[in-house]
């Protein structure tokens, strides 16, 4: 399904979305339109429009069933080991955004500044709900077709196997705020649905990852005080529990790697040419 998709066409659509983008930000900033119609807009754009855009073209030119790449067969299986990854990815999110921080603090501080800047939700209810709906659910679904699909296979042909696989996860990573975390992640959902031949797993994981994520932003948060930087001084008061938590997140992560990457390169073909029976 996705090897005949051109990375060129995703990249120049997105460009132009973009820059749709921008001419509507500008007007709309000018006739004192709020922060939530503009991010709206851009949400709406590069999450729904640019994705219709981009699979119709190819559906018009060759149909394709999205059964080939999502189903639920043996899915269930799957659910408390995708539950178990989640906690470690986050953990590991968590720990390395702080060795980040830690990092760069000393030479750096006005960087730590920006990455620390809270980024508020809308005010607006609707604006609220539809980003709620883009964070937990559309931008997993777009993003893992995009990335685990699209991109995945186009490198992986070019390439190889763990080519595709680090270089799609590195472009992920790059951008998210969290370029290491986010990097990691790519990699596990990568291999997730390379050894299951089912979109629908590294969908479900980043569905239940932003969820958790956005869940966090509106609910107390007291027990997880002792892991999460909220000031600049939590930098240096923090980092031994922090640290152990990245050492234990970073030794899960590699053993969770591993695990889906044994064997993988014998399979792999067999994985995406014949995914499992509906």
């Amino acid at each position: 399904m996705f090897n005949h998709m051109k990375i060129r066409l995703l990249l120049g659509l997105s460009i132009i979305g973009f820059i749709g983008f921008v001419v509507i930000a500008i007007f709309s900033t000018f006739y004192g339109a709020d922060e939530g119609f503009i991010t709206t807009c851009l949400s709406i754009i590069m999450y729904i429009v640019v994705p219709f855009i981009f699979f119709y073209h190819y559906y018009r030119k060759e149909p394709f069933s999205l059964k080939q790449v999502v189903f639920f067969s043996r899915s269930a299986q799957w659910v408390l080991p995708i539950c178990a990854i989640v906690v470690v990815a986050i953990s590991f999110s968590l720990s390395t955004f702080w060795l980040t921080l830690f990092t760069i603090e000393p030479i750096l501080p006005i960087l730590v500044d920006l990455l620390m800047e809270e980024v508020p939700f809308p005010t607006n209810p609707f604006y609220l709900f539809f980003e709620i709906l883009v964070i937990s659910v559309l931008a997993p679904i777009v993003e893992e077709f995009f990335f685990r699909g699209v991109i995945l296979h186009r490198i992986m042909l070019k390439t190889s196997m763990w080519g595709g696989i680090l270089i799609s996860s590195l472009l992920f990573g790059i951008l998210h705020s969290d370029i290491i975390g986010a990097f990691f992640f790519g990699v596990i959902a990568c291999l997730l649905y390379l050894r299951t031949g089912n979109l629908l797993l590294p969908i479900m994981m980043h569905i239940l990852n932003n969820t958790i994520a956005v869940v966090l932003s509106f609910v107390p948060t007291d027990w997880l005080e002792s892991v999460l930087i909220l000031s600049k001084e939590d930098i240096t008061g923090k980092a031994f529990p922090i640290s152990i938590m990245l050492v234990v997140s970073t030794l899960l992560t590699i053993f969770i790697t591993v695990k889906l990457g044994k064997g993988l390169a014998s399979m792999r073909e067999g994985h995406l040419a014949h995914p499992p029976e509906q």
